[in-house]
């Protein structure tokens, strides 16, 4: 579809960007804070429970966020589309966008399920230690229920974000944030007279919480007078196929570009795996801390395809360009301030994680505190590679994008991780590294397209 964009002033001041960027990217980022919070949770309280069941969490956990995280490309296709038709002022279009996707999401997890329940044979085969793979297994065959209500509130997520409604998902993570804690709290050790459960109990809490927030979520679509018009729910079962082809062209590539970044990180923890299991759970430390610095520019990435895909549906480039700008200034100025925490303070930080008790508390600190150094260095480089992807998303451009995630993220990000924590004997920290340099040439290539993108804006030729 040819969209002829043009120049229009009105409301394109730099401080009704920022406010309006902030205005949706804030409930956004609040909410990828609070949904981290929820796996923050379990490292935590694993962490205080033992340092094998740390260790197996962490495997397990990222085998569930792989799966769950190509599915979310789905619910990340829906965004931009449903954007843009907000931007036309079209409800029909958004409700068939949003229900398609929730379809695909649907058979998507389907079939997924077989794929997490044969876990510990695949962990086996990369070399983890067996008594690690087998309480992995332990708590992904529970938690692998979760994925259902992970995915279809990812869908609902994006239709809330594309409307620029975004605080009832923020309020609905903040009470699944809260039911996890409590329920970690009794079925990991066993308190409030509950049976002690250790990762299962884990993961128990993280199904419950999942589905609380897409009962909440989906609760609000159905009932609230504010959406009435576009009937989520109204005849669920009854196909729109054009809209279901036009979530799956764009959700495939999507999910490609979110796997080759979150498989070059599961990579990494194979790798650290290799090393020990101290190293391990110190990784799952570390990475835990990277990733909830890590929610601000991916919610503000959101905030971008959002911002982007309705000025492209209302054909304005002034405010494209601008909505742009913005909201990259804001996500390099987060990327900094995190990056200076994890810089100056990462004792205090990986301290959070640890308990004193442990006899293993000293070690684990002395090699989780200098991955979290290389983590400070990559702090930018990763925003912007975010940014980038999301701006792309806004106007629909997706295949492109994928190849240059794949090449930065494998042939370059893991060659260069692997050969300097091995090839050089700098373990951990040159295994972290490599990441930032994948992150870093991922960073360059995808704004490189964004900036090209008058040469592209038919995405039909790109």
């Amino acid at each position: 579809m040819n969209v002829q964009l043009k120049t229009a002033r009105d409301g394109q001041s730099w401080g009704a960007h920022i406010w309006a960027t902030l205005a949706l990217g804030l409930p956004l980022v609040g909410t990828q804070i609070a949904q981290i919070a929820i796996a923050t949770t379990d490292v935590v309280m694993l962490g205080w429970y033992g340092t094998e069941e740390l260790a197996a969490t962490v495997l397990g956990s990222q085998a569930f966020f792989i799966v769950f995280i190509f599915g979310t490309g789905f619910a990340s296709a829906i965004l931009p589309l449903a954007a843009q038709a907000e931007g036309r002022n079209d409800p029909t279009h958004v409700r068939r966008s949003v229900r398609m996707g929730m379809w695909i999401l649907l058979i998507y997890s389907v079939l997924a399920m077989p794929f997490l329940w044969q876990l510990e044979p695949a962990l086996i085969a990369l070399g983890q230690k067996p008594e690690l793979a087998a309480l992995a297994s332990d708590y992904i065959r529970i938690a692998q229920w979760g994925m259902f209500p992970a995915v279809m509130m990812m869908a609902l997520r994006s239709f809330f974000a594309a409307r620029s409604r975004a605080a009832i998902v923020l309020w609905s993570a903040l009470v699944g944030t809260v039911v996890n804690a409590v329920l970690n709290y009794g079925l990991i050790f066993g308190n409030f007279g509950w049976p002690e459960m250790g990762v299962r109990g884990a993961a128990v809490a993280s199904v419950f919480s999942s589905s609380v927030i897409f009962l909440i979520m989906a609760g609000w679509a159905a009932l609230h007078p504010r959406h009435s018009e576009y009937n989520l729910f109204q005849r669920f079962w009854r196909p729109e196929w054009p809209a279901f082809v036009e979530v799956f062209r764009l959700g495939v590539p999507i999910g490609f570009t979110i796997l080759a970044e979150v498989g070059l990180f599961m990579a990494a923890s194979v790798m650290m795996g290799w090393l020990g299991t101290v190293q391990l759970a110190a990784h799952g430390i570390a990475i835990q801390l990277a990733s909830i610095s890590f929610m601000v520019p991916l919610g503000l990435s959101h905030a971008a395809t959002v911002r982007i895909g309705q000025a492209y549906g209302r054909a304005n480039m002034e405010e494209l360009a601008r909505a742009a700008h913005t909201v990259m200034g804001l996500s390099v100025v987060a990327a900094l301030a995190s990056g200076a925490l994890f810089w100056l303070i990462p004792e205090a930080l990986v301290s959070l994680f640890l308990d004193e008790s442990n006899a293993d508390a000293a070690e684990l600190l002395a090699v989780a505190v200098p991955l979290l150094l290389v983590a400070a260095a990559f702090q930018l480089v990763d925003a912007i590679q975010a940014i980038g992807a999301g701006l792309l998303r806004g106007i629909k451009d997706t295949r492109i994008p994928m190849i240059m995630a794949v090449i930065s993220y494998w042939p370059v990000g893991l060659s260069a991780a692997y050969g300097l924590g091995f090839g050089l004997g700098l373990g951990g920290p040159g295994i972290w590294a490599g990441l930032a340099i994948g992150l870093g040439v991922a960073a360059v290539l995808l704004n490189y397209r964004f900036t090209r993108r008058d040469l592209y804006l038919d995405v039909a030729k790109a």
